[in-house]
């Protein structure tokens, strides 16, 4: 029998959809008071492989991803996920989201966004979020599942990710080798 182990702690990134630059800029600082100072930024791209925020947003939107420095145990993703619902309330008009704030996790072996909308292939973490695996890592690369959104299979998200991944491995050695596990 497997003996439970808790698992290490994660690098938590966010995904921000928007069309000011104003806005991501107060966004941005709201991020980095609450989860502290970012350490890998994607570039700015347009957020053109759906048209599921255009009604509700508008049109010209925009993407960028930030991972912080500070990792975060992978149980708490679901409470993040509430915290940035809540951000994204703070800035609406008359009940229309002017941002949209997608947290989730890199961990050595995969890439797991939060959502509070169920499937058949997300996993219940409680507080109402499940936990989706976008893509899995695996022979020194990201592998994408048929569910995996249009973006994360783009280069802009799969290059950040990479670089961030980079930047948690380093902190992923430090804390394999302080449990002995290398």
């Amino acid at each position: 029998m497997a003996e439970p182990k808790i698992p290490f702690d994660v690098k938590l990134f966010i995904a921000i959809t928007y069309a000011d630059d104003q806005l991501y800029e107060q966004v941005n600082g709201i991020l980095q008071s609450s989860f502290g100072p970012v350490d890998c930024l994607s570039a700015i791209f347009p957020f053109d492989y759906t048209q599921y925020y255009t009604e509700e947003m508008g049109q010209g939107l925009v993407k960028r991803l930030l991972s912080f420095e500070r990792l975060i145990p992978p149980d708490g993703l679901p409470d993040i996920k509430l915290q940035t619902n809540h951000i994204e309330d703070q800035f609406a008009v008359n009940g229309k989201r002017r941002v949209n704030l997608d947290p989730g996790y890199l961990s050595a072996a995969n890439v797991v966004m939060a959502t509070a909308k169920n499937f058949d292939h997300r996993i219940y973490l409680g507080k109402g979020i499940f936990g989706d695996v976008q893509l899995r890592y695996r022979g020194n690369k990201f592998h994408f599942s048929p569910w995996t959104y249009p973006d994360y299979k783009d280069k802009y998200i799969i290059d950040f990710l990479a670089r961030s991944r980079k930047i948690y491995m380093k902190e992923f050695d430090k804390m394999m080798r302080a449990k002995g596990q290398k």
